[in-house]
């Protein structure tokens, strides 16, 4: 397999633990749990060499199993609340599947079964821009909408309401507001050297892959009801 001679692994980071919503990676989202969904997609990326899901939880690790990725091992506890980054999580996950595996992993990259609606092309369009521009990571990112970008945001101090960046005050219309963007969550390429010698997801030289359409990244009931309206939209607009 590989891309362009790269071994490839993909983590699906799904720990058990959710404040939110209880045992939110198992959560049918369009009638897939979410954490099926990662390894439905995965199973049709004939250029992925391995996908594994990296929880502490063995109900989600079964159902993962069940889609296609594998669970080779457990997330130890200490890297299992929700007050560990990423990096900790891939960084574990990328070594323990090394380590299982007998192999070196050239890129991990990390599929998040809370952003439902990626499809194949997007993690292969990150994995083949990261790899084509020679980046240390790449990122999918979505343009922000004018409304929240950050010299019109407000903030309150003592009761008084002012800009947040003062900058703000100066903008008039939208037209002067340069483009920014947001993380979407629908994939992240990293070299292991960035995770391993860097120690980041975000490298010394990161692209940013702007990914068109609406995304969502789940947190709450309110955003499952819109993933799967947009779903439904999508499924219509197809007919």
């Amino acid at each position: 397999m590989t891309m362009d001679g790269r071994r490839v692994l993909a983590v699906c980071p799904a720990r058990g633990g959710s404040k939110g919503i209880h045992l939110k990676n198992l959560r049918p989202v369009g009638g897939v749990p979410m954490v099926a969904r990662v390894g439905h997609l995965c199973a049709e990326l004939d250029w992925l060499d391995r996908a594994v899901v990296s929880t502490d939880h063995d109900e989600i690790a079964a159902v993962a199993e069940q889609s296609g990725l594998a669970a080779p091992f457990r997330r130890p506890e200490s890297i299992a609340g929700d007050q560990i980054g990423d990096w900790d999580v891939l960084h574990h996950a990328l070594l323990a599947s090394e380590e299982h595996d007998g192999v070196t992993y050239d890129i991990v990259v990390m599929l998040q079964p809370t952003s439902p609606l990626r499809d194949t092309g997007h993690i292969t369009k990150t994995v083949k821009a990261l790899i084509d521009g020679d980046w240390d990571a790449c990122w999918t990112v979505s343009e922000t909408d004018s409304k929240a970008h950050p010299l019109k945001q407000l903030a309150i101090h003592d009761g008084r309401l002012d800009f947040n960046d003062a900058g703000g005050a100066a903008i008039i219309a939208r037209q002067q507001l340069a483009p920014v963007y947001h993380r979407n969550g629908l994939a992240y390429a990293i070299t292991r050297p960035c995770l391993v010698q860097q120690k980041t997801i975000m490298g010394r030289r990161t692209h940013g892959l702007v990914t068109p359409g609406h995304f969502v990244s789940i947190d709450t009931e309110f955003d499952i009801a819109l993933v799967e309206l947009l779903m439904n939209w999508e499924r219509r607009s197809q007919v």
